[in-house]
C-alpha cells in the first residue's frame, strides 16, 4: 500500500505532534509515525513527569488553539533562585534571583505536567492528522521528487519531506547518514514529584553542586514540585536503588527544609546525561527536529524548548516554501531551517555544558569566582532582565510568528 502525504513525521513524543498541528492547520498532509500505542502516555494519573515551558513556548501552543484548554494545568514560573553550594555548607552567601515582575512579559515560564500536554496533542491531531499509532519506521529512500517511506508493518507511505523527531538515537538521522558528535557527562538525572509542607509560591530553585545541578520546581496546587537531580553516575545508581525512604534521607539535606517536611508523589526516574548534537539537521527530503538535532544537559530546562524553537521554525519555512510553489522537501529550501536554527541550538547546547563544568570544579578561586559573577548579574537590572528574556526564548532573532502567538 501506498500513501502520499506531503509531510510524514517520525516520532509521536511532544515535537512530533506539535509540529504536525502546525503544518496540518496551514492546509498540508501530514502523517505522524508512533511507535507507542496512542494511549501510552494519555492516563489519568500524574507520574511525576513535568516540563519547564519558556514564555515562546507557550505563545507557539496558544498560536495552535491549545493553550486555553492547557492553561487551568499551568503552574506559572514567577521566581527563579540559584545557588552553589553543598550539602551541609548552609546558605550560600551570592545567589542569582529573577523576578518575572521585571519583565512585561509575565511569568518566566510554566510547569506543565507530560500527561496533560500529551493529552491535549493527541486531541487535537484527531481529524487533522494521519496518526500512525504502534508503528515505526523501517527504511527511507530519498528521491528526487519524494521520500518513500517505509513502516515496520510493511506499509509504504511517500512524501515530500521526512522529519526526524525520534529523539537523540534517531533512526531517520541515521539512514541518512548524518553524524553525530558529542560526550558523555558521567552523571545521571534522577527525576521525582515531591510534595512538601509549605507553600512553593511559584517559586523555581536550582542549586549546583560539585557532583551536579539540582533543580526544584514547582508543580500546580502549591505544595508540589518537580525534582531533576543530576549527580554522577556512580552515585546515581546508588541512590536509585534505594527504597523511597531512604531516597528522601538523601535528598532532603539537598532539597533543603525550605519547604517543610517532603515525601513522594509518584514514582521516580533515571536517565543518563550526555551532549549529542548531529552535524547536519537536514539531507535533500529530510530535516531533523528537537533530541534528533540536539541532545543538551537538563540544567536550565530547555530541552523541549528549544525542541518547539525547531518546530516553529522548520513549519514556517515549509509553509512558506509551499506557498510560494516551492518544492518543500529541496535541500535549498530544507538549508533555510538549519540556517535558522543551527547557530542557536548549539550555542546554547554548549553553553549549559560550560555551566555544568564549571559548577563541577571545586577550586576555591574558580567558586570565588562564580558567586561573583552571580552577584554581578543579581546587581545588575539590565543583565538580570537580559538572562530572563533568555530564559524564556524571548531573545531568538528572527523569532518564528508561532512564537511569537502568531497564526502561520
Amino acid at each position: 500500500m501506498k500513501t502520499d502525504f506531503d509531510v510524514v513525521i517520525a516520532g509521536g513524543g511532544l515535537n512530533g505532534p506539535t509540529l504536525a498541528l502546525a503544518l496540518a492547520g496551514a492546509g498540508l498532509r501530514v502523517a505522524v509515525v508512533d511507535p507507542r500505542p496512542a494511549d501510552a502516555r494519555a492516563g489519568q494519573e500524574f507520574d511525576g513527569r513535568a516540563y519547564a515551558l519558556a514564555v515562546a513556548s507557550q505563545r507557539l501552543l496558544q498560536a495552535l488553539g491549545l493553550w486555553g484548554d492547557l492553561a487551568a494545568s499551568a503552574q506559572p514560573i514567577v521566581q527563579v533562585k540559584a545557588s552553589q553550594g553543598d550539602p551541609g555548607e548552609g546558605a550560600a552567601p551570592f545567589f542569582l534571583h529573577f523576578d518575572s515582575a521585571e519583565i512585561e512579559e509575565g511569568p518566566v515560564g510554566y510547569m506543565m505536567e507530560d500527561r496533560f500536554l500529551y493529552r491535549a496533542l493527541l486531541a487535537a491531531m484527531q481529524g487533522r492528522v494521519t496518526h500512525l499509532s504502534g508503528l515505526s519506521v523501517a527504511g527511507q529512500r530519498a528521491g528526487d521528487a519524494a521520500v518513500a517511506v517505509d513502516l515496520s508493518d510493511g506499509t509504504c507511505l511517500s512524501a515530500r519531506v521526512l522529519i526526524g523527531a525520534d529523539g537523540r538515537g534517531s533512526g531517520v538521522a541515521t539512514r541518512a547518514g548524518i553524524q553525530r558528535q558529542g560526550w558523555d557527562y558521567g552523571q545521571t538525572a534522577l527525576v521525582a514529584a515531591i510534595d512538601h509542607e509549605l507553600p512553593h509560591q511559584g517559586i523555581a530553585h536550582q542549586y549546583f553542586m560539585a557532583t551536579g545541578p539540582l533543580a526544584i520546581l514547582p508543580l500546580p496546587g502549591g505544595h508540589r514540585s518537580s525534582v531533576v537531580w543530576s549527580e554522577t553516575r556512580d552515585n546515581a545508581t546508588a541512590i536509585a536503588a534505594l527504597p523511597d525512604a531512604d531516597f528522601l534521607k538523601v535528598l532532603q539535606p539537598r532539597f533543603g527544609d525550605y519547604l517543610g517536611a517532603i515525601s513522594l508523589a509518584g514514582p521516580r526516574f533515571s536517565y543518563p546525561l550526555s551532549l549529542s548534537l548531529a552535524r547536519d539537521y537536514v539531507t535533500p527530503r529530510v530535516a531533523l527536529v528537537g533530541d534528533a538535532a540536539h541532545g543538551v544537559h537538563p540544567i536550565a530546562g530547555q530541552g523541549l524548548n528549544l525542541g518547539l524553537r525547531d518546530v516553529a521554525a522548520l513549519a514556517e519555512t515549509i509553509v512558506d516554501a509551499a506557498r510560494r510553489g516551492e518544492d518543500i522537501g529541496a535541500i535549498n529550501v530544507l538549508e533555510r531551517y538549519q540556517g535558522w536554527r543551527r547557530f542557536d541550538a548549539t550555542s546554547l547546547a554548549l553553553g549549559m555544558d560550560a555551566v555544568n563544568r564549571m559548577f563541577g570544579q571545586t577550586n576555591p578561586l574558580i567558586r570565588a569566582a562564580r558567586g561573583l559573577g552571580m552577584q554581578t548579574v543579581t546587581a545588575i537590572p539590565s543583565l538580570r532582565r537580559g538572562f530572563m528574556r533568555q530564559a524564556a526564548g524571548l531573545s531568538v532573532d528572527p523569532m518564528p510568528r508561532l512564537l511569537q502567538g502568531r497564526a502561520l
